[in-house]
């Protein structure tokens, strides 16, 4: 490898999988369940940035209800995070399937 070519130490993989991280990141997208009742935000990077639960559906008498809200919202938004972040790193890499990216 040409001397000029290692940046700072990293190699070029991990050049790139740094840049897909910072882009990752940049992203946001939403999910939603029970007609709006739990919405959540997440990153492409897969953190979640916020999660809001309407009031009128706490009831005490069926938490399992809840739960199964949050989990369906946020199953649906990481997956939608995911998907951003690989659409994202495969337009930078013209669709070239780079191993350790995705």
């Amino acid at each position: 490898m040409a001397k000029g070519f290692n940046m700072g130490g990293m190699n070029r993989n991990q050049m790139i999988a740094q840049a897909r991280k910072m882009r990752a990141a940049e992203t946001e997208v939403s999910a939603s369940a029970g007609g709006g009742a739990v919405k959540v935000t997440a990153r492409g990077d897969l953190r979640l940035t916020s999660l809001t639960i309407d009031p009128e559906v706490l009831d005490p008498e069926d938490v399992e209800m809840l739960q199964d809200m949050i989990l369906a919202a946020v199953n649906d938004v990481l997956e939608s995070a995911e998907q951003a972040a690989s659409q994202q790193i495969g337009a930078a890499t013209g669709g070239l399937n780079i191993p350790g990216l995705f």
